[in-house]
């Protein structure tokens, strides 16, 4: 490691983080549903994950409401303490296309008990966006933020706007930045990052499991992933057996989770559909129509559904194989 800087206060956690998808009421307005939300929260930090992410790309942030946020964020922390895990690791959205958004972002993620901030450069004008304009606003954010910002590059919904790794490593110098999410898939900006700073001078995530086992062999953190939602206790397992040294058969269940993660790069409705069929019934979530995208947005159509369905089919019996990592409470005891 090259980085003379000091360690952050609160670094991310090493892990797998689920970025959580948002559940509807079945209605014409489609008002998000907490009571499903809170079941799924619940399944998903059941089946092992290490933390959770809301109001992200994967839960249709941009079609939330700031309170819709809010709610999402206080429901997981509900469920996350009905478990027993009273500092259960929770990172919230606060991406907005202004410097002044994102602050009241961070502030209000912070009321509701979100413990880090996610966040992507601004982007409505791509070529507006130059290299000053992608630091001051990052640093501004993470100057007025109460809670560490994690960094979000995701060229795919930000009008192809790509944070290089020496952008990475100036942000890096932050006190209050202490991570990235790559969901770029530059696996060469995670091995630079990770040669010049520690994790807890700067942690270094996958922004997807399809290639967790290759970011944590260049030295990343863990992933933030998709398929989390669908296969919970799978990408926990995957994750475990490299950090136990079974890289043999960590590499074996890699090759299964990536052919179910290529269903996700379809988009969120294959991506909700996954879930709805897959982990639905096990959350106890009844019906699909929670699982719908929220309008304008349609679901999947039945030729899209069924791929879905066999890519996804083997991870599956991997999933109906592993025991819950923590127990159901039921009545206000664990079982």
């Amino acid at each position: 490691m090259t980085s003379k800087i000091s360690n952050k206060a609160s670094p991310l956690p090493r892990g797998v983080y689920c970025p959580v998808l948002s559940l509807y009421e079945p209605t014409p307005e489609q008002d998000l549903d907490l009571d499903a939300s809170y079941k799924y929260f619940s399944y998903l930090i059941r089946g092992g994950v290490d933390g959770l992410v809301l109001a992200g790309t994967t839960a249709e942030a941009v079609l939330l409401s700031p309170s819709e946020r809010q709610s999402l964020t206080r429901t997981a922390r509900t469920a996350a303490v009905d478990l027993g895990f009273h500092s259960f690791p929770l990172v919230a959205g606060i991406s907005g296309q202004s410097t002044r958004e994102s602050i009241r972002l961070a502030k209000e993620a912070k009321e509701a008990g979100a413990d880090f901030g996610l966040l992507l450069p601004p982007c409505f004008w791509p070529k507006a966006v130059n290299k000053d304009v992608i630091l001051g606003f990052f640093n501004e954010v993470a100057d007025s933020s109460p809670i560490p910002v994690v960094i979000y590059n995701f060229p795919a919904v930000c009008n192809n706007v790509d944070l290089n790794s020496d952008i990475l490593a100036s942000l890096a110098q932050h006190p209050n930045i202490v991570a990235v999410k790559l969901t770029c898939g530059n696996a060469g900006k995670v091995t630079r990052l990770t040669q010049e700073f520690t994790h807890e001078q700067f942690g270094v995530y996958g922004g997807s499991s399809d290639w967790l086992v290759p970011c944590l062999i260049g030295g990343g953190g863990g992933c933030v992933t998709g398929i989390g939602n669908v296969f919970p206790k799978s990408v926990s397992k995957l994750y475990a057996l490299y950090r136990e040294g079974k890289i043999s058969e960590a590499v074996k269940l890699q090759g299964l989770v990536a052919q179910a993660e290529k269903a996700c790069k379809e988009g969120i409705a294959p991506t909700k559909f996954g879930a709805s069929y897959f982990a639905g019934p096990k959350a106890g979530i009844v019906g699909k129509e929670p699982f719908w995208p929220r309008k304008p947005y349609a679901p999947s159509e039945k030729v899209m559904q069924d791929w879905v369905v066999e890519v996804m089919k083997d991870l599956d019996e991997v999933e109906k194989s592993l025991p819950d990592a923590v127990p159901a409470v039921v009545n206000g005891k664990k079982h």
